[in-house]
């Protein structure tokens, strides 16, 4: 009974958005209103030198954006809620896609001048696949936008689901004045306070004609009339029909000055699902099962520049982990324990004796793990859904200083396994490639090797349409592409076969030559 109690106070969610429309700084919010933190950091400026709490590695800090994921927990409300901070940017989608692998609902962050962007929609498309629960929080109220109802639209046409607001924002820009909660009929106003949380005014009644006191008889009529609108206009909100995917809620507010906040979060609380059943390729988990199964989803070097660590982050999907017991590497088909497991608060971490299903824990890791490994009490499970991609752009990537080779390969090393970017070592001249989905992430790959390891590199441009991995089971056939393509293979950090096609024109002559060779796109087959 304790143990499925557990289980349901358990909250884990991923903030997702396009750059800029204000997911970080809702974290940050989030955190002030959970008691997690007590200032919010906010998002560099060259004024504010404080940088946002999730924003931990020195390059967000240096330029203002997210360029990994961030695991942040805390109790609120008598739940245990853990928040993942996506990165926004196209090029560090990757990091965000497998991310969603580990949660069980999002928060999706809408800025409400630009209405929904190209990023917010591709991510919303890997929810929709995966049936993962949405929310959506309209931010920026107290800028100028789009007419709300109008946006209501566009977020429904363009994220293909249906929507239903369970807050309104009273005004907007400089006339926005507070939210209003239709989940828990009442109104709360806020004062403009960017750092610490100021308390609301509570109206149980919207008739209230005090209301009319606070906000004048015009701002408060018009809420009226828009209220009515909203309830005859979409349907009345069902849980059950969130939690299948099928409708989301919609908030508005201003993040960065705590409008709308409290309101999110003490509805997501209340109505968000707790852990979900996980799918392997040999069955379906609950997370009310007796024996621990989890799943690595993400691996990050130097969380702890001063000690070099290595963490591996694993979403604990059913039973109970235990520090110092025994579990089942399934891919190397040993057993390990742990010592030190984790929790998160971004980079501060606290050691823990025991975990649940829905919580995500740190394992430090001296090279056993790659992203996708599962751990068991014993089964043989293998975790589904956390693929590589294919990169777009390339480069040689060069020793810039010969005394620090051993720093640079180190350095390579961690980092590829990462899941950021892709090494490839070309089999005709043995030099290393890096692979990657988005230029931005060679500037990263460069500062962190400079500043985490202390090595320098060079990169070298090279031109190439895709690579794409190889297998077939005509083994004459593979052999002798091999021999026709060897200028065009290198191999990945896992030694797999990979075909660097320089044209599409190449690629698509491959595979009409070559019909018994399966060319992959992603590397998890």
């Amino acid at each position: 009974m304790a143990f499925e109690k557990e289980i349901n106070k358990r909250r884990t969610f991923a903030i997702i958005s396009h750059p800029d429309a204000g997911k970080t700084t809702l974290t940050e919010k989030l955190l002030l209103f959970g008691g997690a933190i007590h200032v919010a950091g906010a998002v560099k400026s060259n004024k504010i030198k404080k940088t946002a709490t999730s924003d931990f590695m020195e390059i967000e800090k240096q330029r203002g954006i997210s360029v990994a994921t961030s695991v942040m927990g805390f109790d609120y409300a008598d739940r245990k809620i853990t928040i993942l901070d996506t990165p926004g940017h196209k090029d560090f989608a990757e990091d965000t896609y497998r991310t969603l692998t580990a949660v069980d609902s999002v928060i999706i962050v809408i800025d409400v001048a630009k209405g929904v962007e190209e990023q917010t929609k591709k991510l919303a498309e890997v929810c929709r696949m995966r049936n993962t629960p949405v929310m959506v929080f309209v931010n920026k109220m107290d800028r100028d936008g789009k007419d709300v109802f109008q946006l209501l639209d566009e977020i429904e046409q363009m994220l293909a689901i249906k929507v239903r607001p369970l807050a309104w924002g009273i005004g907007m820009g400089y006339n926005f004045k507070g939210v209003y909660n239709l989940y828990s009929k009442n109104l709360r106003l806020f004062e403009s306070n960017r750092e610490q949380v100021t308390p609301a005014i509570h109206f149980e009644n919207l008739n209230n004609s005090e209301i009319d006191e606070y906000i004048g008889a015009e701002s408060a009529q018009t809420l009226r009339d828009e209220i009515e609108l909203v309830e005859t206009v979409y349907p009345e909100f069902d849980v059950e029909a969130y939690r299948r995917a099928e409708l989301a809620p919609v908030f508005f507010g201003s993040a960065v000055n705590n409008f709308g906040v409290q309101e999110l979060l003490d509805t997501f609380v209340e109505i968000a699902p707790s852990p979900r059943n996980s799918t392997t390729k040999e069955r379906e988990i609950s997370p009310y099962e007796d024996k621990f199964t989890g799943f690595v989803f993400k691996i990050h070097a130097n969380m702890d520049p001063n000690h070099r660590d290595r963490v591996a982050f694993v979403k604990v999907c059913s039973g109970k982990f235990e520090r110092n017991k025994n579990y089942l590497h399934v891919r190397q088909e040993k057993q390990l324990k742990f010592s030190n497991p984790t929790s998160f608060m971004a980079e501060k971490k606290q050691v823990i004796d025991d975990a649940f299903p829905g919580d995500i824990i740190g394992l430090y890791d001296s090279g056993n793990f790659k992203i996708g490994d599962t751990l068991t009490e014993g089964e043989e499970l293998h975790f589904s859904g956390i693929p590589s991609f294919s990169p777009e752009m390339f480069r040689y990537i060069e020793n810039g200083d010969p005394l620090k080779f051993k720093q640079l390969n180190k350095g390579i090393d961690q980092l590829m396994d990462e899941g950021v970017a892709q090494l490839f070592t070309n089999q005709y001249n043995g030099r290393k490639i890096i692979g990657t989905v988005g230029s931005l992430q060679f500037e990263v790959i460069e500062y962190r090797l400079k500043h985490e390891y202390n090595a320098t590199c060079r990169y070298e441009p090279l031109n190439l349409y895709k690579a794409c991995w190889i297998r077939s089971t005509n083994k004459e056939q593979l052999d002798d592409f091999k021999k026709r393509k060897y200028q065009f293979l290198a191999l990945d950090k896992h030694g797999r076969d990979v075909f660097l096609a320089d044209t599409s024109f190449a690629l698509q002559m491959a595979q009409q030559n070559f019909p018994e060779i399966e060319f992959y796109f992603t590397s998890e087959f």
